[in-house]
Parts: structure tokens; C-alpha cells; sequence
């Protein structure tokens, strides 16, 4: 199947969406996942166990609850933000930061022990101590925000609702396939799905590579 115009476009508002919804969960999860790991304070195993939770949030309720909000009823109706980009970038980044934020704490809690407190031993404030747990734990950081890429570029069910599915403006990877195969041309939603396919490939090697470059430093 050729790559059309059609499809291009496609494909580059999937890597657009998903990949700014990565950027804004990781910069907000793993500060907060690290302040989970490292921590002490009242509360810290509530927090825990409800990210992890939400790890798990169905995709479906992240875009009812984006919906909702989003609404020309909801708070931020004023804004007329439902059905573009922004609400499935917003609706996505709901999705992926939990993911973010409990695979970070639990990389930075499986360094915290052993390099902190040889760190501390060896004269270090607990903030050089801390950003050394934070240092060595980068490759774990790096997966987490890989495997957040994954769970957002795959998803469908948020960004249909949000989104709306519209051809040259909202319609991603996920939602064209849904739409081809209730259409019928289930040739088409393979193609689609292949594309997806190599195209996450192509991103989690590109993950994979920036792993390798850490463990040789």
C-alpha cells in the first residue's frame, strides 16, 4: 500500500499527540515519582498504591473525565479545546503519567538504598546524594518514559472521544483504523496497524539506543 499524503499526515499527528503527551508526563512524573521514592511523609503509601492504580486507568474513563472537563458545560468549555489536538494530547498525558510517575519511583527506590547512603557516607549533602540515585537510576527513567510513549501511541479509546476522529485535524493511527475496519476494508486497518506498528518499533529502538549510550557511561 503506497504512503499517501493522507496517511503521512496521519502519522505524524500520532507521533505529534503521543509524543507531547510523553514530554508533559515525564516532565511531571518523574519529579513526582523520585519525590515518592525518596520521600518520607505522611500519607507516602496512600500515594503510592493509588499511582499504581492508576496505572491501570481505563482509557475510555480518562476521555469521559477529559470530556466532561472539557465541555462547553465543564469548567474549561471557554477554552473550546474538545475535538482538537490539544484535548487528545490532554486526555493522553492523563493516561501516561501514572505510568511515568510509578515506574520512576519504583527505579529510583531499587537505587535510593545502596547509592544514597554510600553517597552520604562519603560526605555528600542529601541533595547530591539524591540526584545521584536520580543519575543512576536514568536508565530505568528511560524505560518508563518509553513504555508511557507505547501506551499513549497505541491508544484509542480517550482520543476517539475527545478527539472526535476528524479527517485533517483529529484522526490518529488508532482511530483510523477503527474507522476502516467498521467501514469494512479490513486490508486497509491492517496496513494501518502495521504502520503503527513499525512506527512504535522505530521509536522504542530509538528508546533502546539512548539505554545503550547510558550503560556505556
Amino acid at each position: 500500500m503506497p504512503l499517501t499524503s493522507e496517511i503521512i499526515e496521519i502519522v505524524l499527528l500520532s507521533l505529534f499527540v503521543s509524543g507531547t503527551a510523553t514530554v508533559l508526563a515525564g516532565l511531571a512524573g518523574v519529579p513526582l515519582g523520585t519525590f515518592l521514592a525518596l520521600g518520607r511523609f505522611r500519607g507516602r503509601g496512600l500515594a503510592m498504591r493509588l499511582t499504581y492504580t492508576l496505572m491501570g486507568l481505563p482509557p475510555v474513563l480518562a476521555g469521559v473525565v477529559v470530556f466532561l472537563i472539557l465541555s462547553a458545560s465543564g469548567p474549561l468549555g471557554r477554552l473550546h479545546l474538545l475535538f482538537t489536538p490539544a484535548a487528545m494530547v490532554i486526555a493522553q498525558t492523563l493516561l501516561v503519567l501514572p505510568i511515568v510517575t510509578g515506574l520512576t519511583s519504583v527505579t529510583v527506590a531499587g537505587k535510593d538504598r545502596e547509592i544514597r547512603e554510600t553517597a552520604l557516607a562519603l560526605g555528600a549533602t542529601p541533595r547530591q546524594a539524591a540526584t545521584k540515585v536520580l543519575v543512576e537510576a536514568r536508565l530505568g527513567i528511560t524505560g518508563a518514559l518509553a513504555a508511557g510513549l507505547g501506551r499513549a501511541i497505541g491508544e484509542v479509546g480517550a482520543v476517539m472521544l475527545v478527539g472526535g476522529n476528524i479527517a485533517g485535524f483529529t484522526r490518529v493511527m488508532t482511530t483510523a483504523i477503527v474507522l476502516e475496519t467498521r467501514k469494512g476494508d479490513y486490508t486497509l486497518g491492517l496496513w494501518l496497524g502495521l504502520i503503527l506498528l513499525v512506527v512504535a518499533f522505530l521509536v522504542n529502538s530509538v528508546f533502546a539506543g539512548l539505554q545503550g549510550a547510558g550503560e556505556t557511561r
